[in-house]
């Protein structure tokens, strides 16, 4: 069993990765027919992690680390940021010119597709903006009497019971 005495300090924190020469030993005790707990317990090393050693060990047969998997990212950060400050400078530029302007500045070569992808990780969502009536003086000229002539009306006494609930108290 561990005492508390153990070195809080070397347990917790960032994760790092395991060197090939604490992993060997792992996968010994674990053919040795050591426990998890036994094996944790002399090689001052969680749990968790030894757990984590021998289930990917057990299909493939090696304790190295594999790569990671999936496609790379195309965009580093400091991309991300050239993009993100080019379109907060201008709001109305089209993929297609963001994704020109990255290629001279940066020298990334981006489809206008992916330009879009990335602004809409970011928070960045192209709209069309709301069709709104235009109200000219002419225009708020006629409708200033109509407002004014109905301004005191309710809902109760204009709409249908059906429609608003009437509340008793």
């Amino acid at each position: 069993m561990q005492t508390a005495s153990t070195n809080i300090g070397e347990r917790m924190g960032c994760s790092q990765e395991l060197s090939d020469s604490k992993r060997g030993p792992v996968i010994g005790g674990h053919l040795g027919n050591k426990s998890i707990r036994d094996i944790s317990w002399l090689l001052n090393i969680p749990r968790s992690t030894v757990s984590g050693i021998i289930t990917k060990w057990k299909p493939l047969g090696t304790t190295a680390t594999q790569p990671p998997s999936g496609r790379p990212r195309h965009m580093t950060g400091r991309g991300q940021r050239m993009l993100k400050r080019t379109v907060r400078r201008s709001h109305q530029l089209s993929a297609e010119s963001i994704a020109k302007d990255l290629q001279t500045w940066c020298g990334l070569q981006m489809s206008p597709t992916t330009v879009c992808r990335e602004l809409h990780g970011m928070g960045f969502h192209g709209r069309a903006a709301a069709s709104k009536p235009s109200i000219t003086k002419c225009n708020a000229k006629r409708q200033m009497p109509w407002c004014k002539a109905r301004r005191h009306w309710t809902l109760e006494r204009y709409l249908p019971d059906c429609i608003v609930p009437s509340v008793k108290f």
